[in-house]
């Protein structure tokens, strides 16, 4: 009995120095990098994933006036971004990517806005010389001072909204002019949604019955072309503000 309580203890023994060590005694630490993706690039897992950059930060390439040739004097290039200068107004001063068009698509970008500005991105946008606009044709994301705008907002004038189709929810998303916002149009005839740093502002079904009453009135019974193409240009505003844009991508849904 005697050697058998000793063979025990012997066993205890060797099974406690073979063990972990408390965690006290543990002297490693793990150490997480945080990867920063610069401006205006992509990251392998983007390119993989069928992402394309609008624009590199240096060359505005591809970027032209709507219905013209040239990249136009109202616009410039500044700290990796694409800048309206706020000559523009209710006619003129816009911009499109020109390459190509886009129908089912996921765009982010980020931007920022002058005191009291007043801009948009569009999308499905027609050229055409009957069209003295993008937002003639073009569903349009509102960008916009939502807190420092000199004049009372309707709800669909506001930051996020689907421009004067679909009332957006901000409520916690929005910054002061200045600041650097994130934004996102997801866009597929299944469902669309519009984000704004993190947050769905707004959501719709595409030409269902809704939102097709929506289209039928109010602003666009006076552009009878709006929102019928399903397929276009990306368009920047510039409409009287100065703004800036970058970190443009998309990806074709």
């Amino acid at each position: 009995m005697k050697n058998t309580k000793l063979a025990w203890v012997a066993l205890i023994a060797l099974a406690w120095s073979c063990g972990p060590k408390p965690a006290e005694e543990t002297t490693e630490t793990e150490v997480v990098e945080e990867v920063v993706v610069p401006d205006n690039t992509l990251t392998e897992e983007e390119r993989s994933e069928g992402w394309m950059l609008l624009f590199d930060g240096v060359d505005p390439s591809g970027w032209r006036a709507f219905n013209g040739d040239t990249f136009p004097d109202g616009w410039t290039v500044e700290d990796g971004a694409l800048k309206a200068l706020g000559k523009g107004g209710d006619i003129g001063g816009d911009i499109v990517f020109g390459p190509m068009e886009f129908e089912e698509f996921e765009l982010v970008w980020e931007w920022k806005i002058s005191p009291g500005g007043n801009s948009g991105v569009l999308y499905h946008v027609v050229e055409d010389p009957k069209y003295h606009a993008p937002y003639e044709t073009g569903p349009e994301y509102q960008v916009i001072d939502q807190l420092g705008f000199p004049d009372p907002l309707e709800k669909w004038q506001s930051i996020g909204a689907d421009y004067a189709m679909t009332e957006p929810d901000y409520e916690g998303a929005v910054k002061p002019a200045g600041e650097w916002n994130t934004s996102r149009i997801i866009f597929s005839e299944d469902g669309a949604s519009y984000w704004l740093n993190g947050k769905k502002t707004v959501e719709f079904i595409p030409y269902s019955e809704e939102w097709t009453a929506a289209r039928n009135s109010g602003k666009w019974n006076d552009f009878p072309d709006y929102a019928i193409s399903k397929t276009g240009l990306i368009s920047l505003q510039d409409h009287g503000a100065v703004t800036w844009f970058k970190n443009l991508k998309i990806r074709k849904l």
